[in-house]
């Protein structure tokens, strides 16, 4: 089966936390901190498996989480890093935020990793804020949580050429014909309902890569038919060979037929309808008016297309001078990677900690709110009810900007000041 779009949910492992521990041994009175620090999260990789063609593997698990750190421990030992989780994907597999559609990663050369999802790094223990004045912290620093994202994976085929044409002119025959690819050929529309992949190997030319991309009829690019599906394979491609029945036996028009077919290439994406085509008249054998075939040729000569052929993929009559050709446009035509406009890269959010003040009134008396992230993971490093712990407490809170915001919103002694469920009176 041929799946190439799959929606996951990845998430990579939470920092470990920061032990609070003390040396408690015999003859040793004075015995200080020595919590260890936590480790850190795993990170989720996505790597390049060139043995991988579908994304088939996505349909039956969806989520996939790395490993967390350990949290630290006494005696100063450190809490071990999570273990990474490694995800196979296939080439040219692209990555987008599932929220913003936007594109984090196009994975089309072997070798290829991103990291997706960085682990959250592992708080410090409490032997880390020893200091000469503070010489028994009674806290330590939490694991920072790890990334998490519902992420699309598309996968763009990697071809050198492009076959494309409306259903049953012969696009799968000629693919089986130029290569060992075996797609299914009937003489009914859609037959073909995947891309077919095949390496065309002829003699006295450079081997290249062909697609065979199915569902591309008019009003393909508004997802009529499976255009949508499948015209993104075409991206890839670098040069393009067009084939439309000549024969008419079908009772369609090829001129009509070759210009629909370029509408909606030009629809989908202007770039497509740049690419470099070589026209190919198919069904040649089934042709009793040869006029017919040379009023095409100058109609599409007339369009700018110089490169038209006459085949018959049948009889394989024209088909060596088609891909002797296209073979020698290939040498001329650079491999680049994916455009991905600027608009459409995905940018990373900042990841600090944030936080919000809202002042309200309880019963008379003037609370400030204060609520983020910045509040829950400062709360989960202090124990407000030990002196020391709490003087680090309001040392953050002053060297954050915080109490400096409280005071520029005009708050006065008194007045209550509250993070979650621990609130203190504001004393200037």
């Amino acid at each position: 089966m041929f799946i190439d779009k799959a929606k996951v949910f990845l998430k990579s492992g939470n920092g470990g936390h920061g032990a609070v521990s003390f040396r408690r041994e015999k003859y040793v009175p004075l015995g200080g901190p020595d919590g260890g620090d936590g480790g850190k999260g795993g990170d989720v990789v996505l790597r390049v498996n060139t043995q991988m063609t579908t994304l088939l593997d996505f349909r039956y698990k969806r989520k996939f989480v790395a490993e967390p750190g350990e949290n630290g421990a006494g005696s100063k030992c450190y809490g071990k890093d999570g273990e990474d989780k490694i995800i196979n994907v296939p080439m040219g597999t692209v990555v987008r935020d599932a929220a913003t559609n936007k594109v984090m990663a196009d994975l089309s050369h072997e070798g290829d990793e991103f990291v997706i999802c960085r682990g959250g790094k592992g708080g410090k223990g409490n032997c880390k804020f020893c200091t000469p004045t503070r010489q028994a912290p009674n806290f330590a620093e939490p694991g920072m949580p790890g990334e998490e994202f519902e992420v699309v994976l598309e996968l763009k085929l990697l071809a050198d050429v492009g076959l494309l044409g409306f259903p049953n002119v012969g696009k799968s025959t000629l693919l089986s014909v130029v290569s060992k690819a075996k797609p299914k050929i009937a003489n009914y529309h859609f037959t073909t309902l995947k891309p077919n992949l095949g390496v065309v190997a002829v003699p006295g030319i450079e081997p290249f890569v062909m697609a065979d991309i199915p569902g591309i009829i008019e009003g393909a690019s508004e997802g009529v038919g499976l255009g949508l599906e499948f015209l993104r394979h075409i991206e890839r491609t670098r040069l393009l060979i067009h084939i439309v029945d000549i024969s008419g036996v079908e009772g369609r028009n090829p001129i009509e037929d070759f210009v629909k077919i370029n509408e909606e290439l030009k629809n989908y994406d202007i770039k497509l309808w740049d690419r470099p085509q070589i026209v190919v008249a198919n069904k040649a054998d089934m042709l009793f008016d040869e006029e017919v075939f040379e009023n095409f040729k100058k109609e599409v000569n007339k369009m700018g297309f110089d490169k038209v052929f006459k085949m018959s993929a049948a009889t394989s009559q024209g088909i060596e001078e088609v891909m002797k050709e296209a073979a020698r446009m290939l040498k001329e035509i650079p491999v680049t990677d994916l455009y991905i406009a600027e608009e459409e890269r995905y940018i990373p959010e900042d990841k600090k900690f944030t936080y919000t003040i809202t002042p309200t009134e309880e019963d008379g008396l003037k609370v400030y709110v204060i609520e983020g992230s910045f509040v829950d993971r400062l709360l989960m490093a202090v124990n407000v009810y030990d002196p020391d712990s709490l003087r680090y407490f309001h040392k953050v809170l002053n060297n954050k900007g915080i109490l400096q915001e409280l005071r520029d919103m005009g708050i006065e002694d008194g007045d209550m000041v509250r993070l979650d469920d621990f609130e203190f009176e504001y004393l200037m």
